[in-house]
């Protein structure tokens, strides 16, 4: 663990930490006290509350980490966050419902590499730059893969502000990853961002599912991001057509934010792989679960197993023209093995009125 009374210039330090940041690639580094703010914390406990969380059980088990830093990582006082742009070059100006009906829709942060590891190595990076210039330094990075109120210290950092939609945006938009580096360092902490989404409410207009159900308020439950990925079991009837071609994530509320004008070119780690960005359902909806683990190697849509892939094709098919390939596309898996599977064919065969 660092000294707390030993001598160290920490304003300089932290610019110092700030540069070493950038000159790894992140496109944003702020600094904040490893305490969230009340109102986030009882808006967290109050949101778990309600249920909002869904089948995300892990949210409530863990709430109390994400509100007390210093029990997920003892010693901790200060949060570094790190921001990594990831927006694909062609894609600079994106528009909703660009996909034509045929092609597979995914969110465009799971188009490439597996941020949770490159943000990870390139934290771990930074930590290493850190050490080289105070040691001792206890730290322990993290890149959404635990409990930790990630919006709400990137705000805290000056980084950006929470949105309507509940993501972080900043006035280069909101195609951003967070990463975290829990610190027992005594860096002072940057001034908070303060919020410019003014009278606008584009996001809670462009939810497909109406899942914003307020300013500041997400009802995962809704959020087709939660139905593709994060839910393990059928996808409710009333809001299969609703979720149109997307088959993983949804980037609906984004696409519609005017700061993302401003977003600049991500990482070329993130650039599509494997033509993820202009694949169609027909050909997606034929890979085997031996193509699927191989083609999505290093992709953060593997972890979704399968069977749900599957799944959210399906529905994607069930919401598209019903021509020929598709309705043979989804007699070919008529009969899988799996139920959850069959169901979602079986429905979309009958939407297709075969």
């Amino acid at each position: 663990m660092h000294d707390q009374n030993s001598t160290v210039n920490a304003p300089a330090l932290r610019e110092k930490i700030r540069a070493a940041g950038r000159a790894l690639g992140f496109a944003a580094i702020g600094v904040a006290r490893a305490a969230p703010e009340k109102i986030a914390v009882d808006g967290l406990r109050a949101w778990l509350a309600a249920g909002c969380h869904g089948a995300m059980d892990y949210m409530a088990r863990h709430a109390e980490l994400r509100a007390q830093p210093s029990l997920l990582h003892p010693g901790t006082l200060t949060v570094i966050t790190a921001a990594l742009d990831y927006l694909p070059s062609d894609q600079k100006a994106p528009e909703a419902g660009a996909a034509k009906p045929e092609q597979a829709a995914i969110s465009r942060y799971a188009q490439g590499r597996d941020y949770h590891k490159i943000m990870r190595q390139r934290l771990q990076r930074l930590a290493a730059a850190i050490a080289a210039l105070i040691s001792p330094f206890g730290y322990r990075v993290f890149s959404d893969s635990a409990p930790v109120m990630e919006v709400e210290f990137a705000r805290q950092a000056g980084i950006g502000w929470r949105g309507k939609h509940t993501l972080l945006v900043s006035r280069q938009g909101s195609w951003r990853f967070l990463g975290e580096i829990y610190s027992d360092l005594p860096l002072p902490p940057d001034a908070p961002a303060t919020a410019h989404c003014g009278r606008c409410a584009a996001c809670l207009k462009a939810c497909p599912t109406g899942a914003i159900t307020a300013p500041y308020r997400v009802d995962a439950r809704r959020c087709i991001s939660y139905l593709t990925i994060e839910l393990p079991d059928a996808i409710p009837a009333d809001l299969r057509p609703l979720i149109g071609n997307r088959i993983y994530g949804c980037d609906d509320c984004q696409l519609c934010c005017p700061w993302n004008r401003f977003a600049q070119t991500g990482d070329p780690a993130f650039a599509p792989r494997h033509g993820l960005d202009a694949a169609t359902l027909v050909e997606l909806l034929a890979w085997s679960e031996d193509d699927f683990k191989e083609r999505l190697a290093g992709n953060p849509i593997r972890r979704i197993g399968h069977q749900r892939w599957l799944r959210n094709i399906a529905v994607a098919l069930g919401n598209g023209p019903p021509t020929a390939a598709a309705i043979a596309a989804l007699q070919t898996r008529a009969d899988h093995p799996s139920a959850l599977v069959r169901e979602h064919v079986a429905w979309a065969l009958r939407r297709l009125g075969a």
